[in-house]
């Protein structure tokens, strides 16, 4: 089980070797919910998005045994820019796995960062049993997206700058795929402030957490979503648990309504994110969380990977 002591720990590793990313309020949103309405904006981390806070977190964590044999790990693309990223930095070999039809601005981008990228699986639902095959072949260490200690860890420093850059807030709204980091922000934010409510935010077609908390446990999903950062096929056990845990509630939100706070983050906070990182302030505008007057409410804008031709489209229709 994840604790403070461990993403105090992480905030430790990686101090000076991400980004500290600001805490944005919008008077906008604050007049028409009645609350003070802040955005975190994760989409200014280094590699574009939170996962370069876990991903450098587990890195660290490599004895020199395992630096040798190489890493591994699966991403639709935010994760996977993340690890290819912290392994250069520590002078280790990266492969990840992706699947056919990856988006192409990050397959791009984590070749960039020079990781070697499988594409044999067809999509999410099987890209997880190729990882598997390759761990087997290779003997490389895993880094997982979401169901491990040191990754949810490195994440849940996210809420730690949230704490110390603003108001004590009431409500932390969190996009959610496999459910590291709304589950490292709830460690680190019910441990300071037991009585928030922190919620997870997904796509209807895509319900990977939402699914897995009303089952009690990890359930396959089939995620249909266009906001491929939180098409996760399954929530992480770990996640589930930490979740039940400690109380985090998660809503759903259609696709228009991703679209239509894709649109008013472009339009009113002038911040160009990725349809997924929309997805808290989606279910703000949405209505689909209940709120009371002067409360301090912060979304997470998760990443900025976003490629042009998407965003472009997106903010097109109306």
């Amino acid at each position: 089980m994840v604790t403070i002591d461990d993403v105090e720990r992480a905030a430790r590793t990686i101090a000076g070797r991400v980004h500290r990313t600001p805490l944005l309020r919008s008077e906008t949103l604050s007049e028409q919910l009645g609350v003070d309405a802040r955005f975190k904006a994760e989409l200014f981390q280094r590699t574009g998005s939170f996962k370069v806070r876990g991903a450098l977190n587990r890195v660290s964590q490599l004895t020199d045994e395992e630096k040798a044999r190489g890493i591994i790990s699966i991403s639709a693309g935010n994760h996977a820019q993340a690890v290819a990223w912290s392994a250069r930095e520590a002078g280790v070999d990266a492969l990840i796995v992706m699947w056919q039809g990856a988006d192409a601005f990050k397959l791009e981008a984590t070749r960039g960062y020079g990781a070697t990228v499988d594409q044999q699986a067809e999509g999410p639902t099987t890209a997880f049993a190729r990882l598997d095959e390759l761990i087997e072949e290779t003997g490389r260490t895993l880094v997982h997206p979401f169901n491990e200690p040191a990754v949810i860890a490195g994440q849940g420093t996210v809420a730690l700058e949230i704490l110390e850059d603003g108001p004590v807030p009431d409500v932390v709204i969190v996009p959610v795929g496999g459910g590291g980091l709304v589950s490292g922000i709830a460690v680190a934010m019910k441990a300071r402030r037991p009585e928030a409510r922190v919620i997870g935010v997904e796509p209807e077609l895509s319900t990977a957490l939402h699914s897995g908390l009303a089952a009690g446990h990890s359930v396959p999903v089939t995620p249909r979503s266009a906001a491929d950062a939180l098409s996760a096929p399954f929530a992480g056990e770990a996640c589930i648990e930490l979740c039940s845990k400690l109380g985090v509630e998660t809503v759903l939100v259609s696709e228009e309504e991703l679209h239509e706070g894709f649109r008013w983050v472009y339009a009113r906070m002038k911040l160009a994110c990725e349809l997924g990182a929309a997805a808290s302030t989606a279910a703000l505008l949405a209505g689909k969380i209940a709120l009371e007057p002067g409360q301090t409410v912060v979304a997470v804008v998760s990443g900025g990977n976003v490629a042009s031709q998407q965003a472009a489209a997106i903010l097109a229709k109306r």
